[in-house]
């Protein structure tokens, strides 16, 4: 039998569950034996007793029932001070930021034990339901057009009144990955005027089916990768970038950044000069500043005024969306769970699963992902 376990997240802030009742079910119909540490779920509106009554175990020991599990999910890797009581070889699933934590992929590597990260999940139509990076970013989207409104001080859609009409709030949003996207349709659902931006002119298409309009600035020649996500500019392309949004940044009441290149700090977007053109009042969200950031003087969880205008650094919005972000996190962890785990052997690392050879960063003592071993070497040297 496989010992699932699922630990109660302790990161701050942290109220997702990378295990709902509905997957524990489904484990458990799949062969596994699962238990969830008590009120790992709580916070996402999951109480021990829905655990229990899909046949999971509700474990009042987490060092202990560590210790007899040989599967561990988590919406983030293990803390150091569990490390000691698991067992070498056991497989954790996470989101491990693993070419950033550098500490903690060898922390995890010296412990024996076999990391995989959600993040390098691949993005192929074959591996979609495993997706969690996209599935908790579409969540985020919708989440920081709420957050925005909420801290702007106009009504989203027009409305018409006995003392007038008043126009809708201008958006701008930067980036148009799975987040982008998302929150642009959010904010034309909501009735605000839509501008979008993003280097990949591929994407035009898809803002302007949304029902919102792209913003063309000349930088170059720009791309993206074989995963979809944008190439790094040159310092040259980030000052033309600058120089053609100042005026888009000066129209916008709200301004929401996603812009992330991955594996690496997210690029500057947006200047305290390009900041200081905004009206007072105005609002920008910086979805990417657990990464370094895209604004000027944005700080993680913290809103900041420069200038009267609002700047938020929002670490981590799919935690304010909670439970249907464990449920879609859990389901991704339950279909890549079940794709690459074999009854009594585990998962096949012997290079002829995609999935597998793309996720697992550590086994057998060592990072053995070629990506994130490079990664490594660089930032050492």
């Amino acid at each position: 039998m496989n010992a699932l376990f699922c630990p109660r997240e302790i990161a701050p802030g942290e109220t997702r569950v990378a295990l709902t009742p509905e997957t524990a079910q489904k484990f458990k119909e799949a062969g596994f034996a699962c238990v969830i540490e008590t009120k790992a779920g709580e916070l996402a509106g999951y109480v021990d007793g829905d655990y229990e009554d899909c046949g999971c175990e509700v474990s009042y020991d987490r060092l202990a029932s560590l210790k007899c599990a040989n599967l561990v999910v988590g919406v983030h890797p293990l803390a150091d001070t569990d490390l000691s009581h698991a067992n070498p070889g056991t497989f954790t699933i996470s989101f491990l930021d693993p070419f950033r934590s550098y500490e903690k992929v060898n922390a995890l590597a010296h412990a024996g034990i076999m990391a995989a990260s959600l993040e390098l999940v691949p993005r192929s139509t074959y591996a979609q339901k495993m997706d969690a990076l996209s599935s908790q970013a579409s969540l985020a989207g919708y989440a920081a057009v709420l957050l925005a409104a909420d801290r702007l001080d106009k009504v989203l859609p027009m409305m018409m009144t006995p003392a007038g009409t008043l126009q809708p709030a201008r958006f701008l949003i930067i980036g148009v990955g799975v987040a982008g996207l998302q929150a642009i349709a959010t904010a034309k659902r909501l009735g605000a005027r839509v501008t979008a931006f993003d280097t990949r002119p591929v994407v035009e298409e898809q803002v302007k089916s949304l029902g919102a309009k792209f913003l063309k600035i000349d930088i170059g020649e720009t791309g993206q990768t074989e995963q979809g996500y944008a190439k790094e500019l040159s310092l040259e392309q980030i000052a033309l970038q600058r120089k053609g949004m100042t005026k888009a940044c000066s129209d916008a009441d709200a301004i929401i950044t996603t812009a992330q290149v991955f594996g690496r700090p997210a690029p500057r977007i947006l200047t305290a000069d390009m900041l200081a053109g905004m009206r007072q009042g105005s609002v920008v969200i910086d979805m990417a500043v657990a990464t370094g950031g895209n604004v000027e003087g944005s700080e993680p969880d913290r809103e900041v005024e420069v200038n009267g205008v609002k700047i938020i650094g929002a670490a981590n919005l799919p935690a304010t969306l909670a439970h249907h972000a464990s449920q879609a996190l859990a389901n991704n962890i339950f279909n890549y769970l079940t794709h690459i785990w074999k009854p009594h052997t585990g998962p096949d690392l012997s290079g002829t699963d995609e999935i597998t050879t793309s996720t697992v960063v550590t086994a057998d003592g060592k990072i053995i992902h070629e990506r994130v071993l490079a990664a490594h070497a660089e930032k050492s040297a």
